[in-house]
């Protein structure tokens, strides 16, 4: 029997961007998880089109839409735990001692998908405007079989 992978798109620091090559790259993924800094109400609503959504608050999201909006959620697929925080300065737990599968942030605006430790750290980078001539990402989970592994998407190279 083939077991099925369960694939998450992973986003951040969109600074009120949702650029036309992210609804290509996240099309088909089951949840869409933002790490912070939306800047705009609008782009929940434009992701929470393509797929359910969680959301974290980023140091830029400011009112009362982001208010309601957590600083930090574990959310679990597949028996996994994926915790998402926007910067990764202040994720405040050990994660392999709390049976952290994932710690996603954004923030930095630098793609990072690296495991350590036995948990993987994943931060998609930026897929808004274009700062610290860091490249426009966005990055996937794919969850299987228990495991969890990271996916770094530069946005210019999915267009093609």
């Amino acid at each position: 029997m083939v077991e099925a992978v369960t694939t998450i798109g992973v986003i951040s620091d969109t600074h009120g961007l949702v650029r036309p090559e992210v609804r290509a790259a996240l099309a088909g993924v089951e949840r869409i998880i933002h790490a912070g800094d939306l800047d705009e109400r609008e782009v929940l609503e434009m992701l929470g089109c393509i797929a359910p959504l969680t959301a974290v608050r980023g140091n830029c999201d400011r009112g009362a839409w982001a208010r309601a909006l957590p600083e930090s959620v574990t959310i679990t697929f597949e028996g996994l735990a994926i915790h998402v925080v926007h910067d990764i300065y202040q994720l405040g737990m050990d994660a392999k001692s709390e049976g952290v599968a994932a710690v996603v942030c954004g923030h930095s605006h630098r793609p990072r998908n690296e495991v350590r430790d036995g948990v993987l750290y994943f931060n998609p980078g930026s897929a808004g405007p274009r700062r610290f001539h860091c490249p426009v990402s966005l990055g996937k989970l794919h969850v299987e079989a228990g495991e969890i592994r990271g996916e770094i998407i530069t946005l210019e190279e999915a267009s093609r």
